[in-house]
């Protein structure tokens, strides 16, 4: 299968090892694509629910996937997000083509862009943690309940819904927490000359042109892998949000764990260290990045 070649590709709120996480139909859109430059930007493991009980194999495929771009020298950039954020710690750890920092500030085809996860204007996060874990349960735990409803759903001809969705979209305290947030962070992108600002953490994709009376600016959102599937590309001098559920080439792709290659975490260890390379050097500047 040719691969459709995208210049820059963003990815957020995959919360791998949750109930909730399409890993799967991510896997699948992976292998239709050929990036130059990959963001993860945040949640993309979920560490706050992490269970050694709970991790599928294509959990893990989704990981050796990530490496194998790395691998093949494609930069990639991790940004930790608040499900993720013991990896904070790690800002300025570089391993071959993978790099791990808090907030990026790129330069792409002579206009600035702005990209972090999001949840620093998280008021709940920043100051009631543990009401944020909580409502992180909560959240698993309606997904999980939507996956049996979509299942008995599905068995009566009547297709998939998103409980999560619906709930979001009725609660007036939900819409108006994203627009408050999606508000803030393009004023102060505006504030800082930025063309493009880069979000992920609410779960909301979108991208749209703001204009304030200090300025314009482009907010664009990745979306996530448990209600939206979705992603952010960039193609020849433009952005665009990916939608998994309008996309059939990737939605075709075959990828039946019978046929995988049954590993040991141990085993899964060694290639992942073997596929990285450890004696690599960084191949590419964090701060900049150029599209042919």
């Amino acid at each position: 299968m040719a691969k459709r070649e995208v210049d820059i590709v963003v990815i957020s709120d995959v919360h791998l090892g949750t109930y909730g996480c399409h890993a799967k139909e991510l896997l699948q859109y992976l292998k239709t694509i050929k990036p130059k430059a990959v963001v993860l930007n945040g949640d993309i493991i979920d560490i706050w629910q992490f269970s050694k009980r709970y991790w599928p194999a294509y959990h893990m495929l989704v990981i050796k996937h990530l490496v194998g771009w790395v691998a093949k020298d494609v930069p990639v950039y991790f940004i930790p997000g608040n499900h993720d954020e013991m990896l904070r710690k790690f800002k300025g750890f570089s391993l071959g083509s993978l790099a791990i920092t808090n907030k990026l500030s790129l330069k792409i085809d002579n206009k600035k862009v702005w990209v972090f996860h999001g949840d620093v204007f998280d008021v709940v996060m920043q100051h009631s943690r543990w009401l944020a874990k909580l409502g992180a349960v909560g959240y698993d735990a309606l997904i999980l309940i939507n996956s049996l409803v979509n299942w008995v759903s599905n068995k009566m001809g009547r297709g998939k819904i998103s409980l999560s969705k619906k709930v979001k979209n009725s609660v007036k305290s939900a819409v108006k927490f994203i627009n408050n947030f999606e508000d803030t962070v393009c004023s102060i992108a505006i504030e800082n000359g930025y063309d493009y600002v880069i979000c992920g953490h609410i779960h909301h994709p979108e991208l749209k042109e703001v204009v304030t009376e200090k300025g314009r600016v482009t907010y664009l959102n990745s979306g996530d892998w448990i209600e939206n599937l979705s992603a952010l590309e960039y193609t020849a001098g433009s952005w665009s949000v990916y939608r998994y559920a309008e996309d059939p080439v990737a939605q075709a792709v075959d990828i039946e764990k019978k046929k995988q290659k049954k590993e040991s975490a141990k085993e899964l260890m060694a290639s992942l260290l073997l596929e990285l390379n450890m004696t690599q050097q960084p191949s590419f500047d964090i701060k900049e990045v150029k599209v042919a």
